[in-house]
């Protein structure tokens, strides 16, 4: 495939800033210090005048629903502040502990915000300024500024900040484009994004089908007896989970096993394998609960989420979890059994024999559990299940990997080019663009493998049916579309 590349030119001279993450900038623009260009923004909620409650989410400005009181809210929003369109919201606290979250927001409505964050007044184009913060902010840029590493930056502790100043009409070219690059960008990004979605359901439905109905459609069936299961075929057999597993209660002596974590989207996996894990670690892990492969572990207060599967290995897990062993008497595929467990007509199930108060509160314990019932077809059939949908589950699961590399990359793209552009690296002006054509690259500027700047070119139009890329497919299709190239992935 043809690998199309973003022809952005650079700026014709240039000069040090002076500012090591800044690098080179064009020759005609300034570094001024940001109490120059943006003041702070200081206006207290008195006497609750203001009722549009904001939050900084993800790098956005959003309202707030109060109504739900989910998050910590105070006793009165008058210690907030009041901000307005075109201001800028900045949360520069906890810098230590969170270096992942966005923390540049820019405000499209008039409403409060916590006091906690700095809100500032742009004096130059307020959009412009909002992607230069956000550069910064995605460089990782305010966790070492000043003397080392800050828990917490006020205003004064960004009055000298250096801000690129390039000319007002300048200043808007760059957000102009921008805001036209990073929408083309985001709406791309989406429309994978619901096709994992689509994915994700497809192989959640697939499940379900088989570990009910079997793989042989046309199997007479039987009422199961279980309102929530349904007519299954007619020479399975449903038990209650007393009659299949019993509990196990062993406690480590040492803590040496491996740690093992239990979750909805991943089922019981090395804590070893995670990555970016920020769960809480206990000291010791001697008393930990020991599990031996295919155990069944099921995290209790998670249950409700589907927080279970069958244990790979030998190992430990935390003690408020339930360890289950299947009983010799009854022949069970433990793979089998996992893919059941986490369908969400049985996870369902287990919401409802949970108790708690709130949802989010339920426990699954072990008297409950052994009240539900499970399907079982006899033991080849169980195998032959699981053997289908390994294979099918295996397809689509590569597949939405594949797509989920193809979002990193854009978003990596996304990234680059709004630094690209904000520091001078690359000439938007609308005078030094042509959407459709493509250059060669000069000194400097700008080339990014698989991804085309400017435009949007298609093989074909979206809303043609999806045979038209291949027609001579006869399985399910899905089409990925890039601005100038097309993917057809099955």
């Amino acid at each position: 495939m043809d690998k199309p590349k973003a022809p952005f030119p650079p700026y014709p001279a240039y000069k040090p800033s002076g500012v090591p993450w800044l690098g080179d900038i064009p020759a005609h623009w300034e570094v001024t210090p940001l109490f120059a260009l943006m003041k702070e923004r200081d206006e207290r909620n008195q006497g609750n005048r203001e009722q549009n409650v904001l939050s900084l989410s993800h790098g956005r400005i959003v309202r707030r629903d109060v109504k739900s009181n989910y998050g910590l809210l105070p006793a009165s929003f008058e210690t907030y502040q009041i901000v307005y369109q075109g201001d800028l919201v900045l949360r520069l606290t906890d810098l230590q502990n969170d270096q992942k979250s966005l923390r540049v927001g820019l405000v499209e409505e008039k409403g409060i915000i916590t006091s906690a964050y700095v809100a500032l007044i742009p004096k130059i184009d307020s959009r412009y300024a909002y992607y230069l913060l956000h550069s910064y902010d995605i460089q990782k840029v305010f966790y070492n500024f000043g003397a080392g590493v800050r828990q917490t930056m006020k205003f004064e502790d960004l009055k000298r900040f250096p801000i690129l100043n390039p000319p007002l009409p300048e200043q808007r070219a760059i957000a102009r484009f921008l805001d036209r690059e990073t929408g083309r960008i985001d709406a791309l990004i989406a429309r994978k994004q619901r096709l994992i979605e689509l994915l994700r359901e497809k192989r959640a439905a697939l499940i379900t089908r088989a570990v009910t109905r079997g793989l042989n459609p046309d199997a007479p069936l039987k009422d199961s007896g279980v309102p929530w299961l349904g007519k299954i075929p007619r020479h399975w057999e449903v038990r209650k989970n007393k009659a299949i597993f019993f509990e196990v209660v062993e406690h480590s002596e040492s803590g040496s096993e491996e740690l093992l974590t239990v979750s909805h989207i991943t089922g019981v996996t090395p804590r070893s394998q995670k990555q970016d894990v920020t769960m809480f670690m206990a000291e010791s892990l001697v008393g930990y609960k020991v599990c031996q492969p295919g155990d069944l572990v099921i995290n209790t207060m998670w249950a409700w989420m589907g927080a279970l599967g069958i244990t790979p290995i030998l190992g430990i897990v935390s003690p408020s979890y339930n360890v289950y062993r299947g009983r010799k008497s009854v022949e069970v595929e433990l793979h089998y059994l996992d893919y059941l467990y986490r369908t969400p007509p049985y996870v369902a199930e287990m919401n409802r024999f949970s108790k708690g108060v709130w949802r989010s509160r339920l426990r699954l314990y072990p008297d409950e559990f052994f009240q539900m019932s499970t399907p079982l077809p006899p033991l080849p059939e169980q195998r032959a299940i699981a053997d289908y949908l390994d294979r099918k589950t295996g397809r689509i699961d590569a597949l939405i990997q594949k797509i989920e590399a193809s979002i990193e990359t854009w978003k990596e793209y996304r990234t680059a080019l709004i630094t690209a552009a904000v520091t001078g690296k690359i000439d938007v002006r609308e005078k030094k663009l042509s959407p459709r054509r493509k250059g060669r690259k000069g000194k400097g500027g700008m080339q990014v493998a698989g991804m085309q700047g400017a435009g949007e070119k298609r093989h074909h139009q979206e809303d043609l049916p999806l045979a038209t890329c291949k027609p001579v497919w006869r399985s399910w299709r899905l089409c990925e579309i890039h601005y100038e190239d097309c993917s057809c992935l099955i």
